[in-house]
């Protein structure tokens, strides 16, 4: 995903109405990265397999389409209808939300319930795809997630929402979304200060562990020199 990275100071001072402008439009630029499309290849039995950070209760909508490779012409064409795609997305407590199978194109839609890093995993049907052995897939993968995945052109002829309606429409969902986004940002952060915590009281119990069995070590060996010196009548 897209981030604002390098950013040194800040201008324009926090306090003036010009800064707040200015950090609104950095966050609205962030959300506007929130889809994601690229191209990957792959092989017959391969499994690739994505990371995607989602709020709870975000719609998430993968549109893909594949190309087989063709040795003869050395490009990609493509795919026949027979060849499918196995899509499977697991949520972060690693329960499946969404096993199918589809087309050589198709689109995906699921809704998170549990905040984190869903995995979401393609891979080809290999009962068909075994006729092109040795051949390799390329896949095109557009990923939306929240209001971006919606298709306001639809909602407004379905709704029958005039263009304004349709804007008021689209600002509304997008700060719902950016609330899920702070949401989940608060989250994280609480469970990394537990993580931390965590980590702090272990490292103190380990700490006090240490001490006591040096100091038991210590003794030990006190007393087993002085055995060892009145064994032969030092002291």
């Amino acid at each position: 995903m897209a981030a604002v990275r390098g950013v040194r100071g800040v201008w324009p001072p926090p306090g003036t109405g010009l800064g707040r402008v200015m950090r609104t439009l950095l966050v609205l630029l962030w959300f506007a990265a929130r889809g994601s499309a690229l191209y990957f290849h792959i092989g017959e039995t391969e499994k690739k397999c994505f990371i995607e950070e989602i709020p709870d209760e975000t719609m998430v909508i993968g549109n893909y389409r594949t190309q087989l490779y063709d040795k003869q012409r050395e490009e990609y064409q493509p795919a026949t209808p027979g060849l499918g795609m196995f899509v499977e997305v697991k949520d972060p407590e690693d329960k499946v939300i969404l096993a199918r199978q589809y087309g050589s194109e198709g689109r995906f839609t699921f809704t998170s319930h549990t905040p984190g890093e869903h995995q979401i995993c393609l891979h080809s049907n290999s009962t068909k795809f075994s006729l092109f052995a040795g051949g390799m897939l390329r896949v095109h993968l557009d990923i939306q997630v929240g209001e971006h995945a919606n298709d306001y052109a639809e909602i407004a002829a379905k709704d029958k929402l005039s263009e304004l309606q349709l804007r008021v429409r689209q600002l509304v969902e997008q700060v719902e979304q950016i609330q899920k986004e702070q949401n989940y940002q608060r989250w994280r952060e609480e469970r990394f200060r537990q993580t931390s915590e965590s980590t702090n009281q272990r490292v103190l119990w380990w700490s006090i562990l240490q001490t006591l069995i040096l100091v038991a070590i210590g003794v030990w060996q006190m007393r087993h020199l002085k055995s060892f010196f009145e064994a032969k009548k030092l002291v």
